[in-house]
């Protein structure tokens, strides 16, 4: 874990649960792709770069989630390296109470305010400053996170971030989480139109391994054919009208998930936004019965 793992001759990821992407500029100057989950995971990229004489200019966030930007605040305190994020993902950065506030709808208790749902907080630039490198490409994949977006370096590694989940990863849980349905949805026909066109060579999701072009459009598949899944599984239990902690209950119970409170919020929002997806495509309703809120299929 934590290895420094070479693409090309000037794209690396290191090895860790949520892959870090490193895109060398020149002999020295380095820009990361993520950070890693926490202080500690800084710790260990800070040492990585000494020991290969880099000089780290700057981060790329993909996105806000606490497992890509734990590492930003220590990093940043360290070299003064400029972060970079897109649209509503900056305010996520350099206010992370927002990451579980938003899973939550509320305000967040003491059990959801911690590290792996609200990293430390950073300064960020958005990706249209100036400042950002412009030799790296920045490809919008949006449906797992709101302005979620991707990498792709001048040596074609293309860094796709959450939007492709590995099998192993689909067949333990299978309800992995999504912002919104329909754009997560766009964004695997677009990954697997891009790898179609060979608009790039190696394709690296952060949770799964490095792939090429006709291995990533399997994969993508595989993802999309998950989410129709679960899409028609909802359909079909909500034949019965239901509210919503009922029809989660069951979710959990038909995909032998555990509940804890990050499950909750984590699978809870995830649901939601496939009952929003659901009933803006007009295949579930909702009905409000003796104050209840309750979804059926149309």
């Amino acid at each position: 874990m934590y290895e420094l793992k070479q693409l090309t001759d000037r794209s690396y990821y290191i090895n860790c649960p949520a892959k870090i992407g490193i895109y060398r500029a020149n002999e020295t100057d380095v820009y990361l792709i993520d950070s890693g989950n926490d202080k500690e995971a800084g710790k260990k990229v800070r040492k990585i770069l000494d020991a290969q004489g880099w000089q780290l200019k700057g981060i790329i966030n993909t996105h806000s989630n606490a497992d890509h930007t734990g590492g930003n605040r220590y990093l940043q305190q360290q070299t003064g390296c400029i972060i970079f994020a897109s649209g509503i993902e900056t305010a996520f950065i350099a206010h992370t109470v927002l990451e579980p506030a938003f899973l939550y709808g509320g305000y967040p208790m003491r059990d959801l305010r911690h590290k792996f749902l609200q990293a430390e907080e950073s300064e960020v630039k958005d990706i249209t400053s100036p400042d950002f490198p412009d030799m790296l490409e920045v490809i919008p994949l949006p449906g797992h996170f709101f302005d979620m977006i991707g990498i792709r370096t001048p040596d074609r590694v293309v860094f796709l971030a959450d939007c492709i989940c590995s099998k192993t990863t689909l067949e333990k849980y299978r309800v992995t989480f999504l912002y919104d349905v329909d754009a997560y949805k766009k964004t695997l026909d677009f990954v697997e139109e891009m790898a179609q066109a060979h608009d790039g060579t190696i394709f690296v999701p952060a949770h799964a391994d490095a792939f090429s072009a006709d291995e990533i459009i399997e994969l993508t598949q595989e993802n999309r054919r998950t989410v129709d899944e679960i899409a028609a599984w909802i359909k079909e239990a909500l034949q019965t009208p239901k509210s919503f902690e009922t029809l989660l209950k069951e979710v959990f119970d038909a995909f032998g998930l555990r509940m804890t409170m990050e499950q909750y919020v984590l699978v809870g929002s995830t649901v939601r936004s496939y009952l929003s997806w659901l009933r803006d495509i007009n295949v579930i309703d909702i009905c409000i019965e003796d104050n209840r809120v309750l979804w059926r299929s149309l």
